[in-house]
């Protein structure tokens, strides 16, 4: 018996050209027939290595650009700080200067605290996706377009609205610098590589809420979602306490990393894809 072909058409190919790239599923685009029991699952393609290389460099020259600016803007950067310090205590939300005068006395747990504000932030986040990257390209494009999403959002901000931290007002320690820390961004070299007027929003927050969002996407193991929900609060509690963000910047950092997860998830509907589906 001689084995029929199996048939193919225009619009097959070019839905499954268009998966390739935007990993929608084929079944979801509309006009496309849902596949029979048995027919070949599409296999999510990892993207292209250079390709988020080239990302990420992008990202970078545009932070690198806003920090370039810093010099020019710290009045103003101050004077946002002291704004949003006086809104928190007519709101009655603002416990910054207790949080570090406390951490400041315990030098130990502050540094403890310091080493993982300075270094949790990227070793966590680009070690998860880099991780999305290599096992779960079906899950990995959605992700890393929100993250980038997130990025470009506080990026505007931080233009238009410089926000000093608590820890260049007076009555504040910085308690990441007075502690030494690991991979210290406010003192040495690496002071001038940092953006230091870049409070609102927070993007340690941001991050932190993104890697809870991927984690329980990527596993159900319950060990590893509570680790991923105990972790944008560990984070919060570390940037308050080590005076380099307001609650109000936490606030901020929430709403672009909502606000990000939200116009990917309406540019995934547009596309036709199903709502599991990454862009």
């Amino acid at each position: 018996m001689v084995a029929r072909a199996r048939p193919t058409s225009v619009g097959a190919v070019t839905i499954q050209c268009l998966s390739s790239v935007v990993q929608l599923d084929p079944a979801a685009a509309p006009g496309a027939a849902r596949p029979v029991a048995g027919a070949l699952r599409r296999t999510p393609v990892r993207t292209r290595w250079w390709v988020e290389a080239l990302t990420v460099a992008w990202l970078l020259w545009v932070y690198d650009a806003i920090t370039n600016l810093a010099p020019l803007r710290l009045a103003p950067a101050l004077g946002h700080a002291r704004g949003i310090l006086s809104l928190e205590q007519t709101l009655g939300i603002a416990p910054e200067r207790a949080l570090d005068g406390w951490l400041a006395g315990h030098r130990t747990l502050g540094l403890l605290l310091s080493d993982y504000y300075d270094n949790a932030h990227f070793i966590v986040t680009l070690g998860l996706l880099g991780w999305l990257w290599w096992a779960r390209a079906d899950i990995y494009r959605a992700l890393r377009s929100s993250l980038v999403l997130m990025n470009v959002l506080a990026f505007a901000v931080f233009w238009r609205y410089p926000v000093a931290p608590p820890r260049m007002l007076a009555g504040y320690t910085d308690v990441v610098a007075s502690t030494h820390a690991i991979g210290s961004w406010h003192d040495g070299a690496l002071a001038s590589q940092a953006n230091q007027l870049a409070a609102m929003p927070s993007l340690h927050i941001g991050w932190a809420l993104w890697c809870t969002v991927a984690v329980w996407r990527a596993t159900r193991a319950a060990w590893l979602r509570a680790a991923a929900v105990l972790y944008p609060v560990l984070t919060g509690f570390a940037v308050l306490a080590t005076g380099n963000h307001f609650v109000l910047d936490i606030v901020g950092g929430i709403l672009v990393a909502l606000g990000a997860f939200a116009i990917v998830h309406l540019a995934r509907g547009r596309r036709g894809g199903a709502l599991p589906a990454p862009l």
